[in-house]
């Protein structure tokens, strides 16, 4: 018997995906117009408020996200997902970017609510993320449990940024160039120099890569604004003159890259290179775009992997790598401020600016199942 209430219950899994978390809803739970459904989102959250305290938010960007699965009616497409960005102290709610961190439980929350049945030992599907028409073959361990196929979330496999061991989750995906820009390249170079000006700062100028496999980035070398690439993200999230600069070089070339005005957008996130300290290709740290991500997310990862492997980018010179032979896949192992991110990648033999295969492991959970509460002044319900 359903207990009367107030507020409109919405069925819900809360579900870690990689180093991000946050609810997930199947679509046919949520309100069909898209501006009621992101009033119910940021009710969901607790968004507008830094603490998100009235709400499931985590007060921070990687745990002010949402999942939306459906099974998918396009052909040779198992499930469709569509990823929200939301911020703890704003009241936006935005669907533009890709997110491979939440992508991670896609498939768990589809098998975990029956919206798709489990193959044998393992179960992969093809998942497009409806964001940026990206599609990733993802496999999951389904083994049998008292005569029943479950997903396995326990395991040996770790990744940085996460806690403990779990079950590991392998992500294939499938054409990432130009997700949201219109090409890997979005400036048609592979790398541009740029003259940055701005109020509270002298102008500078520098060497950046303007690229999008998964994520659009701008990448640029951590000592051409003066730092080392190795500061903690405390002392970067504190350093309001480089905060500064960075976003008034965000602002200037998001236009090259063909993205108009972001001053109201979530990408391009801004990443500063350095040589590695810990045995990888390169150290990484990056806004997302106007705070220090704790790690790299699981995109962007992919993508300054990808400028690792481009003749010509800010990262040579810079990023230690073995011989790539094109065709052949080559591990690059990007660092951040809690680990490294290890990324597969291959580039076609007769165009080496063309990157044929991106691959990675995540690892995923179920925390919490049952109903978000909003309230009915927000979301009657159907």
């Amino acid at each position: 018997m359903t207990t009367p209430s107030s507020q409109t219950a919405i069925p819900c899994l809360f579900m870690r995906g990689g180093t991000s978390k946050g609810p997930f809803f199947n679509e046919a739970d949520l309100p069909s117009d898209t501006a009621t459904r992101d009033r119910v989102l940021l009710a969901a959250l607790g968004s507008p408020d830094k603490r998100q305290i009235d709400g499931l938010g985590g007060a921070h960007p990687l745990t002010s996200k949402v999942g939306i699965v459906r099974k998918s009616s396009t052909p040779g497409v198992d499930i469709d997902f569509l990823f929200a960005q939301l911020q703890p102290d704003k009241d936006t709610v935005d669907t533009t970017p890709n997110c491979g961190n939440m992508l991670a439980a896609v498939v768990p929350f589809a098998l975990e609510t029956g919206l798709v049945e489990p193959q044998g030992d393992t179960t992969t599907l093809r998942v497009l993320t409806l964001n940026t028409d990206m599609a990733a073959d993802i496999t999951v361990q389904t083994p049998l449990l008292n005569g029943q196929r479950v997903v396995e979330y326990e395991g040996s496999a770790r990744i940085d940024g996460a806690p403990g061991a779990s079950a590991p989750i392998t992500i294939n995906f499938l054409d990432t160039a130009g997700s949201v820009c219109s090409s890997l390249l979005p400036t048609g170079q592979v790398k541009d120099t740029i003259t940055v000006t701005g109020e509270g700062f002298a102008p500078f100028t520098l060497d950046v890569t303007c690229i999008d496999n998964g994520m659009p980035l701008v990448i640029f070398k951590a000592s051409d604004v003066g730092r080392t690439g190795l500061e903690s993200v405390a002392e970067l999230n504190a350093d309001t003159e480089l905060k500064t600069r960075i976003e008034a070089l965000r602002l200037a070339i998001s236009l090259k890259m063909g993205l108009g005005d972001v001053s109201k957008k979530n990408y391009p996130k801004m990443t500063l290179i350095a040589p590695p300290e810990h045995g990888g290709a390169l150290t990484t740290r990056s806004f997302i775009p106007h705070v220090c991500h704790d790690a790299i997310g699981v995109l962007a990862a992919v993508t300054v992997g990808t400028a690792c492997v481009l003749k010509g980018s800010v990262c040579e010179g810079v990023a230690h790598m073995p011989a790539v032979q094109p065709g052949q896949p080559v591990n690059v192992s990007v660092e951040h401020p809690t680990g490294e991110f290890s990324v597969a990648l291959a580039t076609d033999p007769a165009d080496p600016q063309t990157v044929t295969q991106a691959a990675l492991l995540r690892t995923a959970r179920l925390l919490m199942r049952g109903e978000v509460m909003v309230p009915r002044a927000v979301w009657a319900g159907r």
